[in-house]
């Protein structure tokens, strides 16, 4: 091998070929870590390729592959810190293992899902669809265009892996946790229509009527953000109801807002608790009785379940998180009336 070593800008798999004496397919399928190649010949390009100061152009070892090395993710709200914290937290473990993170916010409209989700899996190696808004029977037909894809927080058995956060158990946790206080009278606020979440929240509130006659468990229609909880201060008073199940964390801060505006002490007055344990939680007035999702970890789950369908295609088995309880200022027993 001679000693010239050409400007890097300007090298080619060809020069790296001419200086190590084989073939630039050759060349090419070292680059690539194709484990077909003997490691003396392959120990040979790689000095060679060092001496010159080559390296593949990210864009040509693509096109090589026939990969982009990145993947889609799809949010219904890029606001909301829970998305945040599974997105930051995909994107991380994906970063390590060489994979740039395409970003999608559907701003909860769920007839932009599928159009947002086929543009963006276009672009990307796969897709991972958080929290998706629309009905089962659009998701499962949608699926097959996707592939390879994850699911999270929605059901097993639509035709993708799927990483889910036990809301239903969730909601038990707190129902009880208000009756055990006295508490009989409970309002809930609730979220997206759409949502399988806020399905499975339905599904364990009309359990606890069942289970347990005595509790009066009202629902009004809210929202999902500080706003929506600010708007519904006004129906939280008059419902007469002595504690207030928020549809999350961001609703129950910003009813927490509209409801000292008025005069209303939280929780001598009324109790109120939240969903999914945001990291400002802890620090409302009063602190905000809440439900921890691990967000963090289901992100980094379902890049595992995706980076598996990758290399191997086979699907992960579904996961199932249970949320933990978070006890706090905002609840206590109710005011006698």
């Amino acid at each position: 091998m001679t000693s010239a070593r050409k400007d890097p800008v300007k090298l080619r798999i060809s020069d790296v070929a001419r200086h190590a004496g084989v073939s630039a397919a050759t060349v090419s399928r070292v680059m690539n870590g194709n484990p077909s190649v003997d490691p003396a010949l392959a120990e040979r390009v790689q000095a060679a390729a060092a001496e010159l100061g080559y390296s593949a152009s990210p864009l040509a070892r693509s096109l090589a592959l026939g990969k982009t090395q990145t993947v889609a993710v799809l949010v219904p709200d890029l606001g909301n810190p829970t998305f945040q914290a599974t997105l930051r937290m995909f994107s991380r473990t994906a970063a390590g293992d060489g994979y740039h993170v395409l970003v999608a916010d559907s701003a909860e409209v769920a007839g932009d899902e599928a159009a947002l989700a086929l543009q963006a899996r276009r672009r990307t190696d796969g897709i991972l669809l958080v929290a998706p808004r629309m009905p089962d029977d659009e998701l499962a037909a949608l699926l097959p265009q996707l592939s390879p894809v994850v699911l999270v927080n929605r059901p097993a058995g639509l035709g993708a892996p799927v990483v889910a956060a036990d809301y239903a158990e969730g909601i038990r946790q707190l129902i009880a946790h208000l009756r055990e206080l006295g508490h009989r009278r409970i309002l809930y606020l609730a979220g997206v229509t759409g949502s399988a979440s806020h399905a499975r929240r339905l599904a364990a509130i009309a359990d606890a009527r069942h289970a347990h006659p005595e509790l009066e468990i009202l629902e009004a229609a809210c929202g999902t953000g500080f706003a929506d909880g600010a708007a519904a201060a006004d129906e939280v008073t008059r419902s007469g109801a002595t504690a207030v199940l928020a549809y999350n964390d961001l609703v129950a801060m910003g009813l927490l807002s509209a409801l000292h505006e008025r005069g209303v002490t939280v929780p001598a007055d009324v109790s109120v608790v939240g969903f999914d344990d945001i990291p400002f939680a802890p620090y409302t007035t009063p602190p905000l009785t809440t439900v921890a999702v691990p967000a963090e970890e289901m992100g980094a789950l379902a890049w595992t379940a995706l980076r598996r369908l990758l290399d191997t295609q086979e699907e992960a088995a579904p996961v199932v998180l249970a949320p933990a309880l978070a006890l706090r200022g905002s609840t206590a027993a109710p005011p006698r009336r």
